[in-house]
């Protein structure tokens, strides 16, 4: 911690690059992890069948039931993790979050400059005339969720067979190119494209936190296995 509490205070130009890990702590479970949603089948079809898009639109109802039941955490609150990176944006470190998660904790943290690769649960749009909606008209709806156009209301989130708005990208890739020091945390680095954007990085030092090893533990400075949010916690005064 010692460490990488020096790390961060040696460097300027902070960017944190962030996955599904940052968010357990506030009791949001993962993907990919023993007890991660994709553990779990439902009937007959895979989660991962299920965050399509072919299957948003062949079974509409059955995606908002499985997406209203398992990726919508309204009562969850911001953990140390999120807290610590909003102090070191306060600070003037922290250039950028780029984020993996869709829960806008970073943003109920206080984090202002935040890049959400897959989009966000409180962002929905009427796929007739694009009107806009906010998380609670999902939760308090029933079934497939309706504008008074007639339109189906569809989460502004990025399901499988969809593509990364090129304009988060590049802005990604922008402050990646900038930062003296990437963090990057609680992400297994197997989602791309976006765990491809860790390669725009070409700063100081790389310091990875996560419990289990990932694909790029070779090219980092420090590999930290502890909580997310103790490290930073304990790292960021």
């Amino acid at each position: 911690m010692s460490q990488l509490a020096e790390a961060i205070a040696a460097s300027e130009r902070i960017v944190f690059f962030g996955g599904a890990g940052v968010s357990t702590e506030s009791g949001i479970p993962d993907f990919r992890s023993g007890g991660g949603l994709y553990s779990k089948s439902i009937g007959t079809f895979s989660p991962e069948e299920i965050l399509s898009h072919s299957f948003f639109v062949k079974h509409t109802e059955e995606f908002f039931d499985y997406y209203r039941a398992n990726l919508l955490h309204p009562k969850a609150k911001p953990n140390p993790a999120h807290l610590a990176l909003a102090r070191l944006e306060q600070a003037g470190k922290l250039t950028a979050i780029i984020t993996q998660n869709i829960d806008g904790l970073h943003q109920a943290a206080g984090s202002r400059k935040v890049l959400e690769l897959h989009g966000s649960v409180h962002r929905n749009t009427c796929r007739k005339c694009a009107r806009r909606y906010r998380l609670d008209t999902i939760l308090e709806s029933t079934g497939v969720p309706t504008c008074p156009c007639g339109g189906v209301i569809k989460p502004d989130v990025v399901l499988y067979e969809e593509s990364l708005d090129s304009g988060v990208m590049t802005a990604a890739a922008h402050y990646l190119s900038k930062a003296d020091l990437l963090i990057v945390g609680g992400t297994s680095l197997v989602v791309y494209p976006a765990a491809g954007l860790v390669r725009s990085f070409t700063g100081n030092a790389l310091i990875l936190i996560n419990k289990q090893p990932t694909t790029m533990d070779h090219l980092a400075t420090m590999t930290i296995t502890e909580p997310i949010g103790e490290a930073l916690g304990a790292a960021v005064p």
